[in-house]
């Protein structure tokens, strides 16, 4: 992957990796030299013969051809004195699957029993669902673990796996992992008339057909909201709430930031892309103690080969990053004009129409490096972080026949149905028309796919009591 796509963090992994690679690669500010022969590139003439003879203590060939090339850091754990008391801390959190399996230790199960159970277990995804037919398990057990039984065997199993917590794993489906959660809660009146509502009216409740459910149950609006909360508060994804299951959250790191300081946008590009890399002066030193020696052996121009390459990578890398800093810096610095009314009061509304090619243009860069830059970078601005990728948008015309942006529009349509009446929610056709009125002609199909994008269900779905 190309430098300008990493975002700050990979961008740091990217470097570690380099600079355990190349060891001619080194941080830091360089040093004052008195010499500067390599600011010339002289070591691209490194056969050219010279009076001096090479002292063999100035290249020592083994310590480039050697395949040990740790670094120096990695090994500094070991560089204790005997007589220091060494401790290693070890963190050993406990997986999902294994509390499950030290669950079943409370239970009175057979040999038999126990292994059933075990598989079943094992067969529980991270969300905490069993999504394999009783059938197909009791097949995989005799064709993979040599443990042959019956259906109504693993059925019995099942029922110790639905004791285990978190309350709801192990169901085969969504209806049984609410059923489950519900059953172990304290019985009330409200409990009760959910675990109905999950056991004999699940479709009518997944598509929110309140009318029905009233009718059915000859309940107030009060009671079957009750209920409807205590659904409503159960977990659809037990696994996905344990805390042994210990995946990685990553944090954003934003790769710019946006200030105002006496009413002017100030840009800074984080300093963790902006590293302060230098040419190894060993290295340098000893082409250019190569260079001057007279007599050169086939064993030292394999070595010197080895070093000039690993100068001409860091070099390269070098240059690539102070290359990415200013595309990086120039593109932003583009968007945060372009958009200046947005980045001054952080009104949405205020965010033009802006497409790749105008920041393009604007910067003198193809389309392609522009979209490196806005789809994985982020920017700290005073109302948050956001995507780069976000400030893009087509443009359409309202009623004035004016291009305003896209974002504005969804912004327009979202504050609509964040106030509808939940009760009565608005379809498609209907917030088409309220668009119109406040000057935005767009389509019911518009209306929908702009829906959809945010993540905003049907009227039906957003519907409540």
């Amino acid at each position: 992957m190309k430098l300008i796509q990493l975002p700050t963090q990979a961008f740091e992994q990217r470097l570690l990796e380099e600079m355990n690679e190349n060891p001619a690669l080194e941080a830091g500010k360089e040093e004052e030299y008195e010499t500067d022969e390599y600011a010339n590139d002289d070591y691209d003439d490194y056969d050219d013969a010279e009076s001096d003879r090479i002292e063999a203590e100035d290249i020592n060939i083994d310590e480039y051809l050697s395949d040990d090339d740790t670094p120096d850091y990695k090994t500094q754990v070991n560089n204790y004195s005997d007589d220091e008391e060494r401790e290693t801390p070890f963190a050993a959190p406990i997986s999902f699957h294994q509390d499950l399996i030290n669950q079943l230790n409370t239970f009175i199960l057979n040999d038999e029993e126990r292994e059933i159970a075990e598989f079943l277990v094992g067969s529980i995804d991270d969300m905490g669902y069993i999504r394999r037919s009783i059938s197909d398990i009791v097949d995989d057990m005799a064709f993979t673990q040599g443990i042959y039984t019956d259906e109504a065997m693993v059925e019995k199993m099942m029922t110790v796996i639905h004791e285990l917590e978190p309350s709801g794993v192990g169901a085969r489906d969504l209806q049984e992992c609410l059923l489950l959660q519900l059953k172990h809660k304290t019985p009330t009146e409200y409990v009760d008339l959910a675990i109905d509502i999950i056991e004999n009216q699940f479709d009518a409740f997944t598509k929110k057909h309140y009318d029905k459910l009233l009718q059915k149950y000859s309940v107030s609006n009060e009671q079957l909201k009750k209920a409807i909360h205590e659904i409503e508060r159960l977990n659809p994804k037990p696994g996905g709430s344990f805390t042994g299951n210990n995946k990685v959250t990553e944090n954003i790191v934003p790769d710019f930031a946006i200030r105002i300081i006496d009413g002017e946008l100030e840009l800074t590009l984080n300093g963790r892309n902006a590293p302060s890399l230098h040419v190894s002066k060993d290295y340098q030193e000893m082409m250019q103690t190569y260079k001057d020696s007279r007599d050169k052996s086939s064993a030292q121009k394999d070595a010197v080969q080895f070093i000039k390459q690993k100068l001409d990578s860091a070099k390269w890398f070098i240059d690539a990053i102070r290359q990415r800093q200013e595309t990086l810096f120039v593109t932003m610095n583009a968007i945060m004009h372009y958009q200046e009314e947005y980045f001054l009061d952080g009104d949405e509304t205020k965010l033009k129409p802006m497409i790749l090619k105008d920041i393009a243009d604007m910067v003198g860069l193809d389309i392609s490096t522009i979209s490196r830059v806005a789809n994985s970078k982020y920017v700290e601005t005073p109302y948050g972080t956001k995507l780069i990728k976000e400030f893009f948008s087509e443009a359409m015309k309202n009623d004035q026949g004016e291009d305003v942006s896209t974002l504005e529009i969804k912004k327009i349509l979202k504050n609509t149905i964040e106030e509808e009446d939940k009760k009565k929610p608005l379809p498609d056709d209907q917030l088409a028309e309220i668009l119109k009125e406040k000057g935005y002609p767009i389509a019911r199909r518009t209306i929908a796919k702009y829906r959809e994008q945010l993540d905003i269900p049907v009227a039906r779905m957003r519907k409540k009591i």
